[in-house]
């Protein structure tokens, strides 16, 4: 019934935390460091919830995510009516 349905789903590297002042100083070659190690895997993002995590991979010309683990949570339920 939903499978048509379009979710934006996005991939989360990371997260900064920088004052008004140090954003606008940001310019063109600015560096932001990240609180995630190169190492730990990435969050998958649908509509605003973490549905799984993964590793940052190279398919042909773009960057991929390859799933390694799934949210218990985010596995569709079937409801009784």
């Amino acid at each position: 019934m939903f499978h048509d349905v379009q979710v934006h789903v996005s991939v989360e590297l990371g997260r900064s935390r920088m004052t008004i002042h140090e954003l606008l100083q940001l310019g063109e070659g600015s560096v932001i460091e990240l609180d995630r190690n190169v190492s730990e895997p990435v969050d998958i993002i649908a509509q605003g919830v973490r549905i799984a995590r993964g590793e940052v991979c190279i398919v042909e010309d773009h960057y991929a995510v390859r799933l390694t683990e799934i949210e218990s949570d985010a596995n569709p339920t079937i409801l009784d009516s």
